[in-house]
This record gives C-alpha cells, structure tokens and sequence, in this order.
C-alpha cells in the first residue's frame, strides 16, 4: 500500500518546557506540519508513504527532509527550490493558559509554488491513497489550483482521497476556506473534521454542543456528518470530539460515519493528560488511513485512530512516533500504561 501526503513542512521553534515566549532565551528547533506528520505516522506502520511539498535546497530545507528520512518517509518526490522554508512558534499552553501558536511562513517555498512544479501523473503512480489538508489550499490561490491538480490527477489514477478540513483562521478568511474548500472537497473520499471546522468551512453545525465548556452533543455529530456526505457524496467522515477541561487535560474521542451502511460509530473516550497536543489531528488522519487501508471495520477503524491519536497527545513534537502494535493495545483496552520489561 502506497500513500501520498502534499504540504508544508515547516520550522518549528518552542520555548523549553512551558516558558512563554516573552521569558525564553533559547527554542527548540524542529519540523512538523499537517500532511508531513501524516506521513511520518503512516511510515511508522510499515506503510510506503511519501510526502510532496517545495523545499529550498538550501541546508535548512535539507535538514527538513532529512526529518523526514529518519522515519522511512519517501522524501524522493519533493521538489527543491525557493528561499524560505517556514517557520511556526509554539507556546505550549497548561493548565487554564491555552497554547500559542504564531506563524512565519510568508513567501515561503511552497506559498510561492507553481502548478507545474509537481508532475502528479508521475508522483500518483502505482499510489492507492492520497491526503491533505485545508491548512494547504488556504497558502493562496496558486497552491488551490495545485490541490486542484493534484485532485483531478488522483481521481483519473483511481486514488481514493482524504481530507482534514483543518481551518485556520490565520490563514484566510472564512468565505474563502468555502470556496475553494467547496471544489476541492468534491473530489474527497473520506472527510475528517472536528467539532468547529465544519462550521467554520461550510456553516454546519452540531446542535447543543458547548466545545468550550466540553459537552458534546452525539446525535448533532451525527447531523453534521451526514450533512458533510449529503453535500460532497463522501464514502466516510470522521469526527474529532475533543471536550477541553483545560490546557492540559482534554476528553478525547470520535465517531466514524460510513455512508454505504449508514452506520455512525464512535470510539471510547480517553482522559487525556497532555504533553504535547501539535499533531494530534495529523495522527488521528494517520491511524484513520492506516486502519481503512488495511481493511478494518469501521468501529475497529475509529478506534484505532483515536488511539493513535491518544498515545500521540503523550508525545514531545508534531511526528507520531507510534507502532502498529503498540496502538492497537491501547485500542484494545490496555491503557495502564505500565512499564514494559
């Protein structure tokens, strides 16, 4: 099995511990970003997964392929050239101090990336699943007409394609996440969403749900979902339900709805204590394609992700440094997180 993630990688620069920006003297230096920590994710189960992005071929734009490399991720489709690889700071948020996350990527390699940088009939050869997010499109509208291309090409090769809808309001605004959101998602397969994207992206929203005061609402999830399908003809959605208590501790599941058998099914909730929650969608996607590829049921499928996921909130970085087997013990109801000897 063979997947194909496009979009930024990008610098990522952290205060040590949980020091705020304002009384750090030095950062942490590494890489993340969304289709990237998919990959990464997907490389650590023994998938075949390359990522595509455009990346300066100078060493900084090196050091983030070698990011890659380190995890078995197939770096060989990136395309080199531009000046500017970008860059996000973090501050990591705790208890009733949320996260801060600043960004730096203007003009960066691939906000500045052409339609014909990327030969996608050649990248899409011999792939069985393509992923990206709405964080990609929203770098302006030449990198909509690159997804675009990148749509239409997967779709001629029979790819099935995924989609987090990821909006992010620092990015563009909320009418052009729907517009260009609305042509790419007729292309979209499986959609993954949260409890705001949906609403942000396309005006859906579950009903009776307080994401702030974490009470979630079942059956408006439902609703949202099979909105989502009615519109864009989805084969699955998959809902994040994330009930923030505070910063460092969150209420953490989904629902997975598959359309062919109507059946809407949600995972079991984890109490999360978080270490670091960057990625922690990315590595839901990741578990998600990694448990559809290999022909899960779909509560099997939901429940695999969210552990994924789980296990990821655990870990330092954007990248899920996860195997299958140790996913599918928590899945399975191993959560004592005893020591291993």
């Amino acid at each position: 099995m063979k997947v194909v993630t496009f979009g930024e990688l990008m610098v990522r620069l952290q205060p040590f511990n949980y020091e705020r920006f304002v009384q750090a003297n030095s950062l942490e230096f590494t890489f993340g970003g969304g289709e990237a920590n998919v990959a990464v994710s997907l490389a650590n189960y023994g998938l075949d997964a390359a990522f595509v992005t455009k990346l300066p071929a100078h060493a900084i734009g090196q050091a983030a392929v070698n990011s890659l490399r380190r995890y078995g991720v197939d770096t060989s489709m990136i395309t080199r050239g531009g000046d500017r690889v970008g860059i996000y700071y973090n501050e990591k948020g705790a208890s009733q101090r949320g996260s801060v996350c600043i960004y730096d990527r203007a003009n960066s390699a691939i906000q500045l990336a052409q339609p014909s940088d990327f030969d996608w009939d050649k990248i899409f050869e011999g792939v069985d699943w393509f992923h990206f997010t709405g964080i990609t499109p929203a770098l302006g509208a030449n990198v909509v007409e690159i997804c675009l291309e990148a749509c239409k090409a997967a779709k001629a090769h029979g790819v099935k394609i995924s989609c987090d809808l990821n909006y992010r309001g620092k990015l563009w605004t909320r009418a052009e996440a729907r517009e260009a959101m609305t042509k790419l998602c007729e292309y979209v397969d499986v959609c993954i969403s949260n409890e705001e994207d949906a609403k942000d992206v396309f005006g859906i929203e579950a009903e009776a749900t307080d994401i702030y005061g974490g009470k979630l609402n079942a059956e408006g999830y439902k609703s949202v979902a099979k909105q989502l399908a009615d519109k864009f003809h989805f084969e699955k959605v998959a809902i994040t339900l994330r009930e923030s208590h505070n910063a460092s501790e969150n209420g953490w599941s989904a629902m997975l709805y598959d359309v062919a058998s109507n059946e809407y099914c949600f995972s079991k909730k984890y109490e999360l204590k978080i270490i670091d929650r960057v990625g922690g969608g990315d590595s839901f996607g990741g578990g998600l394609i990694y448990a559809l590829l290999n022909g899960k049921s779909t509560q099997d499928a939901v429940e695999f992700a969210v552990a994924a996921s789980a296990l990821k909130h655990t870990i330092e970085g954007d990248y899920n440094m996860m195997t299958v087997s140790e996913v599918e013990k928590l899945a399975g109801g191993d959560g004592s997180g005893r020591i291993q000897r």
